[in-house]
């Protein structure tokens, strides 16, 4: 199976926030958000896998600033790992400052989506070979955090989610 690195999937979305997708105290909503995040991801987990994708789970979102009307959001997103047919997607909104043009972090995602056919049938995607600190910090976390998942749906034995008991338990 052939690798691809996450530099290859990374997608940058920049927009401004309009008063029509904002509340009652002029922030932006956070449904909105969460579907420009999903646009992001998309394209970031196609862009991997270059296959139809279909998102199957939001496992985490953040909101931990107030995005308000009129600002620069820019969404990245990247797949941080692939498994079998599915890919997690690392997702950073950012804010820009209207004067200075800094940026400041203001939300945080993790996406999965799946690769399928034309029929709607999951299909093997590329693996993923991370290259930089930050890319091998999400890889691993990536299995961890599937691990989790597996086990709380029921899917997985707690004593074979290896990666999770080497959090608990040393040899």
């Amino acid at each position: 199976m052939e690798t691809r690195t996450p530099s290859e999937s990374r997608t940058i979305v920049t927009d401004l926030v309009l008063p029509s997708e904002t509340n009652p105290l002029n922030n932006l909503f956070g449904g909105e958000l969460l579907a420009r995040m999903d646009r992001a991801a998309s394209i970031a987990a196609r862009r991997h896998s270059r296959r139809i994708v279909v998102t199957a789970s939001v496992n985490h979102v953040a909101f931990n600033r107030a995005v308000p009307v009129g600002s620069v959001v820019t969404i990245e997103a990247t797949v941080s790992r692939a498994f079998k047919s599915s890919m997690e997607i690392y997702l950073d909104v950012w804010i820009e400052d209207r004067e200075s043009r800094s940026r400041s972090k203001a939300n945080e995602a993790i996406y999965t989506f799946v690769a399928v056919d034309d029929t709607n049938r999951p299909v093997e995607v590329p693996c993923l070979v991370p290259e930089s600190d930050l890319e091998k910090e999400r890889f691993e976390a990536a299995l961890r955090r599937k691990q989790l998942s597996l086990v709380l749906a029921g899917k997985m034995d707690p004593k074979d989610a290896t990666e999770l008991k080497a959090l608990f338990i040393a040899d």
